[in-house]
């Protein structure tokens, strides 16, 4: 583009805008800092001229676009602190409120792969003694918000086209089976029970629901959900980071597919070697 194109580009760009912000060329001047005479000679004047850049951030700045697409330089519009809150932002996870929310991807992400790695086991194959074990003293949710939640999971993964992948680390079900570290205190029954139901909910969903155990010494992974191939969620305490760039999801997509691919042990051997670790079967 000549600059005579790229200057009446400009101005018929600044005056779209300025139409559309309802902005005034006096009001205009007086954001940016310059004479109304200065505004008048890029719009009006018989020659075609293109501000500085420093002039031109301003614009920009004022009117909420960015300056390449002001220059022609960009057919997108959006500031970059536009692009990164489109991007990327923070939900809350704090209370019946982050269920809710989970809800909601779920709903959007219907008849896509949802990839899933929990900070624990996957709430929606807990038995209730374990979530009343591991929620009877959080502060963002009581043990009975999170069985509804873990209810509401479960009979989503029961519909027509579920397709639900998960990778738990396999040390996090060996110490469950020992009552070690963060299972310590979970009575010996319970435990066992939750094993023996996650197994048995593992064979049952197959192939509907998969799900790998990798080893967290060889490979880290911190709680993240993809769904689909538009979001993906990491969740780091009390609150969400959701991420919508395609290169975003598609990262921790790649991420996600490395520990499935690592596992050591795949979706149909998970079953019987959760079984496993029950006293008497190893």
């Amino acid at each position: 583009m000549n600059k005579d194109l790229r200057a009446r580009l400009f101005r018929d760009r600044m005056v779209q805008r300025m139409k559309a912000a309802g902005t005034s060329r006096s009001g205009l001047a007086r954001a940016c800092g310059v004479d109304r005479s200065t505004i008048s000679q890029i719009l009006n004047g018989e020659d075609l001229r293109l501000p500085n850049a420093h002039l031109a951030a301003e614009f920009a700045s004022v009117l909420g676009v960015s300056a390449d697409w002001l220059l022609g330089l960009s057919e997108h519009s959006a500031t970059a602190a536009d692009v990164l809150a489109a991007s990327l932002r923070i939900a809350d996870a704090s209370r019946t409120s982050s269920d809710e929310q989970l809800r909601e991807w779920q709903q959007e992400a219907a008849g896509h792969k949802i990839r899933y790695v929990p900070a624990t086991l996957p709430d929606f194959l807990k038995t209730e003694a374990v979530l009343e074990f591991e929620y009877a003293a959080f502060l963002d949710k009581t043990p009975t918000q999170a069985t509804i939640a873990a209810r509401d999971t479960a009979q989503f993964l029961g519909r027509p086209g579920s397709d639900y992948e998960i990778c738990v680390p396999i040390e996090m079900v060996r110490s469950l089976a020992r009552g070690e570290g963060y299972w310590t205190g979970l009575p010996e029954d319970a435990r066992h029970h939750q094993i023996r139901t996650m197994a048995e909910s593992c064979a049952r969903l197959y192939p509907s629901l998969r799900l790998y155990l990798y080893d967290s010494r060889k490979l880290y992974s911190a709680p993240v959900t993809v769904f689909g191939r538009f979001l993906a969620v990491v969740y780091v305490g009390q609150i969400f980071l959701v991420y919508r760039d395609v290169r975003q999801v598609s990262a921790l997509t790649g991420h996600f597919d490395a520990l499935v691919r690592d596992s050591e042990v795949d979706a149909r051997s998970a079953a019987s070697v959760i079984r496993g670790f029950l006293p008497g079967r190893g």
